[in-house]
């Protein structure tokens, strides 16, 4: 049983027995390569929530008619990057044990890790669909095999082939562009090709892992994240597309991550990620 945190994502303040979505933090960002303190991006995203309202005239839908908790940050064992893993996937597989949906708030990417190895062990056959700028397909970075850099690389390592579909992709190592050629299903600089891959994985019924880093957003609309990248894709075209997988498909996992808040001094960075999370939220329910 989880208890709702003191201050919660605007309207997500149902009790953990009645809520069907469940969101928790994950604040690290020990393995960050550029500019650190997405740690700060969770909290940053649940106090700034209650600048945005809880009616989506997009969806014609309202947060206060969905069962939603937030149950808060972890408090991770910064310094141990293993163990704060371990920590995100045990908090992940309570929520999916108990019959609900986990949402994660980063936090650097690499904590998709944690709570894809929860999902992984409950849904074998689960696929992942990978908004971002970069990659992450890297072997590993600087000899770590647990970065930012590479956990999409790790996630390819308990699933395998073609089950990973990657949208947004601008950046990376010639040999990441190559690795995805054969191992997972890229389509890189924007998100045109969504409705097609929901279309097909919408048939299959499979279950699904959702992960947007924010950082597929071109940095003129997201300019507070740790690794801006020009050429990134707008705001309506993300909404769009987080709606179409997140109402299509099966998800069983989803995580929202890399907002670094102070670095866009105006707040907007922040403002983005917030409404993004509430469209996620009434797709999902």
């Amino acid at each position: 049983m989880l208890n709702k945190n003191i201050e919660t994502f605007i309207a997500c303040d149902s009790d953990y027995k009645n809520a069907d979505t469940v969101i928790f933090g994950a604040p690290f960002d020990s393995t960050t390569s550029f500019r650190p303190g997405t740690r700060f991006g969770s909290s940053a995203i649940r106090s700034e929530s209650y600048g945005i309202e809880t009616y989506s005239p997009y969806q014609n839908r309202d947060l206060e008619d969905i069962a939603v908790m937030d149950s808060g940050d972890i408090e991770l064992r910064i310094g141990d990057t293993e163990a704060v893993l371990a920590q995100i996937e045990e908090r992940t597989k309570t929520i999916l044990n108990d019959g609900k949906l986990p949402l994660m708030i980063g936090g650097e990417h690499l904590v998709t890790l944690g709570a894809f190895r929860a999902v992984a062990e409950r849904y074998p056959d689960v696929h992942i669909i990978h908004f971002d700028a970069h990659a992450d397909l890297r072997e590993d970075y600087l000899g770590v095999k647990n970065s930012h850099a590479c956990v999409l690389r790790r996630c390819w390592d308990i699933i395998g082939d073609d089950r990973i579909h990657q949208f947004g992709i601008r950046s990376g190592e010639r040999a990441e562009f190559e690795f995805a050629k054969s191992h997972t299903d890229m389509h890189p600089f924007n998100l045109e090709d969504v409705p097609n891959i929901v279309k097909e994985l919408a048939i299959s019924k499979k279950p699904v892992y959702f992960t947007l880093d924010l950082d597929v957003l071109d940095p003129s609309i997201f300019p507070g994240t740790g690794t801006p990248e020009a050429g990134g894709v707008m705001f309506e075209e993300l909404r769009r597309a987080v709606t179409c997988v997140c109402s299509g498909l099966n998800i069983v996992g989803c995580d929202v991550n890399e907002l670094s808040p102070h670095y866009d001094h105006s707040g907007v960075s922040t403002a983005v990620a917030c409404k993004i999370v509430r469209e996620i939220l009434l797709a999902l329910n």
